[in-house]
Parts: C-alpha cells; structure tokens; sequence
C-alpha cells in the first residue's frame, strides 16, 4: 500500500468520525443545550451563594467574635454567651444565626463551653456538638468536655464514649488526661478490666505525661 493511499483512508476514518460526531450533536443539539446550560446555572449560583451570602456573612460573624471572646477571657461567660446592646450578640446567636461560616463553628464551641461553665449541661452538648474542628488538641478538649456533661448530668456510661473518642485522637497532651478519665469512668460502674485497660495505656503510651506519675497507683487499685 503506497504512502498517499494510507493517509487518504487515515483521513476519510477522521472525516467519517466528525461526521458522526456532528450528527450526534445535530440530533442531541437541545438536550446538549439543555445540559450546558444547566451546568451553567449551577456554577453561577454556587459563586453568587458564596459571594453575596457567604462571605458577607462570614465577615458579619467575624465581627461579633471579639468582643464575645473578651468576655469569655475574662470569665464573664453570660454576656459571651448572650451577648450585650452594643459590641456583641454573643457566642450563642453568632454559632445559630451564623452557623455555615468559620466564626459560627467556632463559636459553637465557645458557647458550649460557657454553658458548662455556668451548669448547662445539656445546652453545653448541644453546642459542643455542633463544634466540627481539624485541630486536634482543640477538638480532644471539645469531645472530652461533651464527655464531662454527660458526667454532671449522671450518664457515666455514655461519657466513656466521648472520653475514649477524645483520647483516641492521639494528643500527647490531651490523650492521657482522657484515658484516665475513662479509666476512673470504668471504675465508678464497676468495669474493672476496663479501667485497667485504660490506665495501661497512659502507662505505654504517654509514660512522660503527668497523668503516668502515679498510674500505677490507680492500675493496682483495680487490678488487686
């Protein structure tokens, strides 16, 4: 087969696959159309929701946020949870009313925090619930102090679970404080081995921690 015969047939294979090509659209045109421009729309109301609701939102909550997070230093824990007239509507109305933003999520937290301080034990679950965070040290805190409510309000069983969770995130500083946590949780209702379990972990794995000192104390008492 000579050269000029080849590239003939190579370009009628081409010419022939546009042609399909351009009746396939030809046929499909609208629902082509149809497909574009509803990919089309979808792209225009993600960038409007982001940037003329998001964002301005974000900033708003932005804007709540000092004021409230002085008060909460300053262990003034009802007006950073509901604010005052002027500087701040507070953390619980910046995590509710700004819920999708960063503030809001973060500001769940806070307000939980504060209920627990102030003995609200369910609303400090209910907020620290909310609370979806990617630091370890803060989120061990926030699923261990779920873990403390539950304690307060008698539900020693289910905090387990969250001290367990909250120790499993593997913080060299927060793990052990949350194992021995467990550990005392399991020897209040009994579950020895359990507790034991859990004060052999602070004692392999965190043995420099302040939680280690005296383990040994706490894993004979409930091995003996």
């Amino acid at each position: 087969m000579s050269r000029n015969v080849k590239k003939k047939e190579e370009f009628a294979t081409v010419e022939q696959a546009l042609s399909t090509s351009e009746a396939f659209i030809e046929k499909n045109q609208r629902q082509i159309l149809i497909g574009v421009g509803i990919i089309i729309a979808m792209v225009l109301i993600i960038l409007s929701v982001r940037n003329f609701y998001l964002q301005p939102r974000a900033i708003a909550a932005e804007n709540e946020m000092p004021a409230a997070q002085m008060y909460f230093a300053n262990g003034n824990f009802e007006r950073a949870l509901n604010g005052d007239e002027f500087t701040t509507i507070g953390f619980r109305a910046i995590a509710t009313d700004f819920r999708m933003t960063r503030s809001g999520n973060l500001a769940a937290a806070y307000a939980g925090i504060s209920y627990f301080r102030l003995g609200d034990f369910n609303n400090a679950i209910k907020f620290l619930s909310r609370f979806n965070g990617r630091d370890s040290y803060l989120t061990a805190s926030v699923i261990g102090l779920i873990g403390d409510s539950y304690v307060e309000l008698g539900e020693v069983a289910r905090a387990i679970g969250y001290f367990e969770r909250a120790a499993n995130m593997k913080n060299d500083v927060m793990s052990p404080i949350f194992l021995k946590k467990a550990g005392l949780a399991h020897e209040s209702l009994g579950n020895l081995t359990r507790a034991a379990a859990s004060f052999q972990r602070i004692k392999d794995l965190y043995p420099d921690s302040q939680e280690a000192a005296d383990i040994d104390k706490y894993i004979a008492r409930v091995t003996q």
